[in-house]
């Protein structure tokens, strides 16, 4: 009865589709795909920092730990002095790898958004700057985007994920910081299960 499994791209997760559920149709969450590109982005962040540091280049070393946050938020996520910093970061970088590795994060996650036919064009064209972009972060992540194609369209194309499930697990996540000092395990299920189990508890109203 299992007509499609999502999850991360996680190997372990397709054997097992094809062994239970051989009949399953597999696809990638979106926000899954995007961290992928978000990963790679920071990596490249991360060695153009230490290169100026090496270099005693000051100014790009703190150009670059000022973007920190601002190249993995969405554009319309951005505060001012971020927006600003992301702006000059084109004249900044000396090749511009950080900025159009940023540019590349942007058109992945906007495709993902898109009606299927234009998403398989875009896709197609992105796996083809990717590749050619010359920043290895990048081109190792096309070789990955490349073999997992067929499942993101279908992602994109059924429009399924688990985001609700990954919402509920960082509800857990937060309830399980909030019981710290509970002494017994099951006062820390009772707490889960009060703040996600959809319970409406009208507390009694004061009297006069």
């Amino acid at each position: 009865s299992i007509r499609v499994v999502t999850g991360d791209g996680a190997r372990w997760i397709d054997s097992c589709v094809r062994e239970w559920c051989p009949d399953a149709q597999r696809v990638l969450d979106g926000f899954h795909i995007v961290s992928w590109m978000s990963d790679a982005l920071d990596q490249v962040r991360k060695r153009l920092w230490n290169q100026a540091r090496r270099e005693g280049d000051e100014e790009t070393t703190k150009r670059m730990r000022g973007v920190r946050y601002a190249v993995l938020k969405n554009p319309d996520h951005l505060t001012g002095r971020q927006d600003e910093s992301l702006t000059a970061l084109g004249n900044t970088d000396p090749r511009g790898q950080l900025y159009r590795a940023w540019r590349l994060k942007e058109l992945l996650r906007n495709l993902l958004r898109h009606p299927i036919e234009q998403a398989r064009g875009e896709l197609k064209h992105w796996v083809f700057w990717a590749s050619h972009s010359r920043i290895p972060e990048i081109v190792e992540l096309s070789r990955k985007i490349r073999r997992r194609r067929p499942d993101i369209l279908r992602t994109i194309e059924l429009g399924y994920s688990n985001a609700r499930l990954e919402a509920f697990n960082n509800r857990i996540k937060v309830t399980i910081r909030m019981a710290y000092g509970f002494h017994h395990v099951n006062n820390l299920i009772s707490f889960v299960m009060l703040r996600c189990g959809g319970l409406d508890i009208r507390l009694p109203e004061p009297t006069n």
